[in-house]
């Protein structure tokens, strides 16, 4: 006989799930495949100790706590019995006691093995000790009509809930033998007058012997049950947790509203588009408190009437922000079968700011890839251009036509930095060349001392070097172009105040060199940061959206790494909160410098 008791449990985990309405996912049930045990060496408490400690370590002390009441009461009966003229002897008051004090301090001091055990040292103890207490009661007649046979089941049924079938079929196998061994002696002494008596005592043998077994298959059937009843329960919980997990990080809105109105739940992307704070906001709502959500509401009726709502497009109009433009859905929650029992609505919230803004990259990237062909034709007409321009300034000497052939030269580089970015651009990513390492922080000097000159940023600008003779791995007309890009991104944002641009550089112990270019420009639209470093993305209808794409790309080719994060800088003794791009670059190794023991260990 065998048992499949893996496979046995993913079947009913299964069909459980399939009558519950959850996804047939083989997820939850992967590793779990059917393995054989043979039946003499199932426990009956499988699974690991950790999971049915709680159980068996409460069973086992309900059985200690019967043994000690057990010897109580029989250490009563014998002093009753002594003092009705029925004499016991002295010996058998010392065996009851000390068996008490040995089931006390069991019950007290003594530890579980723990469940599922074929043996292990606490059996002699317990049933062992149990089973030659009886059996030396048994010898002796104490009072007249006191039989002590039925204390034996007290060690059987302990061994077959505790322990395994082998063991509780051994100890009930023991337990036959005394009372058969007993019954034996006690009808050679009458001369075969109780020949009854022997089977009798063979017959409760017996009795013994199916009562092991079938407690143990109880116990075994029961401890299955709990054992899949923790796994669902675990299954369950997984599951929440993943769901939970999903929700709260998904872009569209989920909320959960019943047949009242009352919104049980809501992810914060739907707070987001609902206009709430998740701080002031109670966890649970209606959708009639706020007048710009009276149109869910309605679309919440309207789902509970059995109508079909889906993809339609609402505005819902803020006080103190801008407009939500919304498509929603919404779904009901399948019925239990319970009468009267109330059903929930599921709304999906889809912004379709952020959908149109997606739409526009799309079509804007495939038409950068275009514009990469076009403007690779661009470079042979603009260099001629350049070139008869420059023969021609070479002739003329008016002050007028010189005038105009520098507009002819400034523009036709203008062209040519473009048809250089839309190029860059449909460039392969990848490591460049390896470069002389330049020295980072003599690089930024000269570079944002050109671009202030330039500019005419003064104190609006300022630069903090800490990364001292420090060289990294980077082009220096790249780290020129990545600097250029980021400051003129800057000062589109940034204030007129002094400091409002910062640029600093910091070496990590043991780790990168970083170049920031912080400024005190208002948050990012999460839209818009969400595609901030793709190509032709921008906030500006007549910005390519190429520069911090260029960026990026640069950094890239170099083994560097450019990101973006929200920061506190301190500029006038203030804390100040702004947008900085943080480039963390690779070292060019043996030009560490003599300084580089200052180093800083974090960013």
């Amino acid at each position: 006989m065998a048992e499949w008791a893996p496979s046995r449990t993913s079947a009913a985990t299964g069909a459980r799930r399939a009558d519950s309405g959850w996804p047939r996912s083989g997820w939850f049930d992967a590793g779990a495949s059917p393995v054989v045990v043979p039946t003499h060496a199932v426990p009956a408490w499988p699974g690991t100790p950790a999971a049915d400690r709680g159980g068996f370590v409460r069973l086992w002390k309900a059985f200690m706590s019967a043994r000690l009441l057990l010897a109580l009461a029989l250490l009563a009966l014998q002093l009753s019995a002594n003092a009705l003229a029925q004499p016991v002897p002295a010996w058998v008051f010392w065996l009851t006691g000390a068996y008490a004090v040995l089931t006390a301090l069991e019950r007290w001091r003594a530890t579980p093995q723990g469940p599922g055990r074929s043996f292990d040292g606490q059996w002699f103890y317990t049933a062992g000790a149990d089973l030659l207490f009886v059996a030396v009661l048994m010898t002796q007649e104490i009072a007249a009509g006191i039989r002590y046979t039925p204390l034996l089941a007290l060690p059987v049924l302990m061994t077959a809930i505790l322990g395994t079938r082998t063991l509780a079929l051994g100890t009930a196998a023991l337990a036959a033998l005394l009372m058969l061994g007993d019954a034996v002696i006690g009808a050679r002494a009458g001369l075969w007058a109780s020949t009854a008596e022997v089977a009798q005592a063979g017959l409760m043998g017996c009795g013994l012997l199916a009562l092991a077994w079938l407690t143990n298959t109880l116990a075994l059937r029961l401890a299955r049950e709990q054992q899949l009843t923790a796994r669902g329960r675990a299954e369950v919980r997984m599951q929440s947790l993943v769901n939970n997990l999903v929700i709260e990080s998904m872009a569209d809105g989920v909320l959960v509203v019943d047949a009242g109105c009352v919104v049980h739940a809501a992810n914060p992307a739907a707070h987001g588009m609902l206009g709430s704070d998740l701080e002031v906001t109670p966890g649970v709502f209606r959708l009639t408190d706020h007048p710009a959500w009276v149109q869910l509401a309605d679309l919440v009726r309207l789902t509970f009437e059995g109508q079909d709502v889906d993809g339609i497009e609402i505005i819902l109009h803020h006080e103190d922000q801008p407009a939500s433009q919304l498509k929603v859905r919404t779904e009901r929650t399948p019925s239990l079968g319970v009468e009267h029992e109330a059903r929930l609505c599921v709304m999906f919230l889809q912004d379709l700011r952020g959908m149109q803004a997606q739409l526009r990259t799309e079509k804007l990237a495939s038409m950068g890839r275009m514009s990469a062909a076009v403007a690779h034709e661009f470079r042979n007409p603009l260099a001629a251009i350049s070139q008869a321009n420059a023969l021609l300034a070479e002739e003329l000497a008016e002050p007028a036509q010189q005038r105009l052939t520098d507009m002819i030269r400034q523009n036709t580089g203008r062209l040519a930095h473009i048809v250089d970015d839309v190029l860059d651009v449909a460039r392969a990513p990848g490591l460049a060349d390896e470069t002389e390492g330049l020295v980072l922080n003599d690089e930024t000097q000269a570079f944002c001392a050109e671009w202030a000159a330039q500019h005419g940023a003064g104190a609006r600008l300022q630069v903090q070097l800490l990364a001292p003779d420090l060289a990294v791995h980077f082009a220096r007309e790249h780290l020129r172009r990545l600097l250029v890009n980021l400051l003129d991104n800057a000062t589109r944002y940034a204030s007129a105040q002094p400091g409002a641009i910062q640029v600093t550089t910091q070496a990590i112990r043991h780790g990168p060199v970083l170049l920031r270019v912080w400024s005190d420009g208002a948050p990012l639209d999460p839209i818009v940061q969400r595609h901030l470093f793709e190509p032709f993305s921008s906030s500006e209808s007549r910005s390519s959206g190429l520069g911090l794409f260029i960026c990026r790309e640069l950094c890239e080719r170099h083994g560097a790494v450019l990101s973006h994060e929200r920061t506190v800088r301190e500029r006038a003794g203030q804390p100040v909160e702004g947008n900085a791009f943080s480039i963390e670059m690779r070292r060019a190794p043996g030009r560490f410098g003599p300084s580089s023991f200052g180093e800083s260990s974090f960013s």
